[in-house]
């Protein structure tokens, strides 16, 4: 199960966060969460086949050019959770405030064939996306720099 990994870290009595469903995502939809837990830190999720890959990004996004940032790997949320705001109480696991920072559409640019996906792109390690939110738009690159697959850099390509 994609997400039993999501489920293992939440007591869903416990926590206002969405738990797992059967629902579908609608396309290629975003969303970064402005997290305030134990560091501040940005989650941009993005999403895939009915979840939303996710990374952790140390710093806000950066929207200019050749500025990277960290983007650790983390695991991947239900669709529900792109709508997610609230405060996850402290004892849980994430405990902070969580608020919509930015939201929007991506595409993905992908090296083409029909087998390839962005499930593919990151399991090979680099995934290039178009990103057109109310804040951030434009090509972005996340490129994984560790054997375990867990740091990434995240980065805005020159236009």
């Amino acid at each position: 199960m994609p997400l039993e990994e999501y489920r293992k870290k939440r007591d869903f009595s416990a926590t206002p966060e969405p738990e797992p469903s059967a629902g579908e995502g609608e396309g290629r939809a975003f969303v970064i969460q402005k997290h305030d837990a134990t560091r501040l830190h940005y989650d941009l999720r993005l999403e895939d086949e009915g979840v939303l890959k996710s990374w952790a990004v140390t710093k806000e996004p950066p929207d200019l050019p050749g500025v990277k940032r960290l983007a650790v790997r983390v695991e991947d949320h239900p669709y529900d959770y792109k709508d997610f705001e609230g405060v996850i109480p402290a004892g849980e696991y994430g405990a902070g405030t969580v608020e919509i920072w930015d939201r929007g559409t991506y595409l993905p640019l992908l090296k083409g064939g029909p087998s390839d996906s962005v499930a593919a792109a990151i399991e090979r390690g680099a995934l290039k996306v178009e990103i057109k939110g109310k804040r951030l738009s434009g090509k972005y690159v996340l490129f994984n720099f560790d054997k375990e697959g867990k740091n990434w850099f995240f980065f805005k390509m020159k236009e």
